[in-house]
């Protein structure tokens, strides 16, 4: 009698944990592996703060600003503005991209899908020619400038010497105001078609090989197969390539910069150069402002007409 009292004092505890006790643990565990969530983001949100939000709500503060570094900033309003508006060598710098994407798009296009077609097939050495390819465009930009300033050069560069040889005249690569912007489009292409064609090996490795066999065994040559088969189905690639090459063409700075100063004539004076001229040399921040806002905005719109392509894409 006795010892079924105290059995009845004294309860079992239930092996069932209660629905607080588990939401408590879990909650813990939750708010746990939050904190450790936010401790592992923190190193990026910091250096996103400095390093980008930061500078780009100051350059957008600089934009209705006067600004030399020195002194304290001056109010303008929209003055800097409707002077980009009419600024006639911006309008020229932005011309002179343009020409420069005019002949680096379609060879970046074209070269980078010929090469990636031919090493996509079973070739000696492929795998060095592959990687001789990607080579440049993990070379410096500045070495690779030098390096084709000694080649463009108009009394002992290589290409001239190579055009007296076959009793041709020389060309002024770099001092002929009409040619030097295309000479600089050709030494960006012949750096960054290695990373094309990287993007274009791996669009080949998407094509299925039964369309191939098939068209084949219909009586298809090489050639039908690559405009029937092959192009429409890297159409997505092509586009792909065409953005972040026009994306890159717009930034054009380094070549410029360092092969011909902008020269002859300003003819190779680009976008970015103008910007990097207002703000170092004048020391007009706040234009120098509104020229990276007015080039975002254009790089904007070349982006919103990339989604566009990119959602045609079911065409093919």
């Amino acid at each position: 009698m006795t010892g079924s009292v105290a059995n009845q004092a004294t309860p079992e505890p239930s092996r069932t944990p209660s629905r607080a006790g588990f939401l408590g643990r879990l909650r813990e565990e939750y708010r746990a592996s939050d904190k450790a969530g936010y401790l592992f983001c923190l190193p990026y949100v910091a250096y996103f703060a400095v390093f980008t939000a930061y500078p780009l709500i100051f350059a957008f503060i600089l934009v209705f600003n006067k600004w030399d570094i020195v002194s304290p900033m001056q109010f303008v309003g929209f003055r800097n503005m409707q002077r980009l508006a009419s600024d006639a060598t911006f309008w020229m710098a932005f011309a002179n991209t343009l020409r420069f994407l005019s002949l680096h798009i379609p060879l970046e296009i074209i070269l980078s899908i010929l090469i990636a077609v031919i090493l996509n097939e079973q070739i000696s050495f492929r795998p060095f020619f592959r990687g001789a390819f990607f080579l440049p465009f993990v070379i410096s930009g500045a070495v690779v400038t030098i390096l084709w300033q000694q080649l463009f050069s108009t009394d002992s560069g290589v290409l001239n010497l190579l055009l007296y040889r076959m009793g041709l005249h020389g060309l002024g690569w770099l001092t002929d105001p009409s040619l030097a912007i295309y000479s600089i489009a050709i030494m960006a292409t012949w750096k960054n078609v290695g990373f094309y064609i990287v993007l274009f090996l791996a669009g080949l490795q998407g094509v299925p090989h039964e369309l191939h066999e098939a068209a084949s065994i219909d009586g298809a040559n090489k050639s039908q197969q690559f405009w029937k088969i092959t192009l429409p189905l890297l159409n997505p690639v092509v586009v792909l390539v065409a953005v972040l090459s026009t994306i890159g063409g717009f930034s054009l700075f380094i070549e410029p910069f360092v092969m011909t100063g902008g020269g002859p004539a300003e003819s190779t004076l680009s976008v970015v150069l103008y910007l990097y001229k207002q703000a170092f040399q004048f020391l007009r921040m706040g234009y120098a402002a509104t020229i990276g806002f007015a080039l975002a905005v254009m790089i904007f719109v070349v982006t919103l007409i990339q989604r566009k392509l990119i959602e045609t894409e079911q065409l093919y």
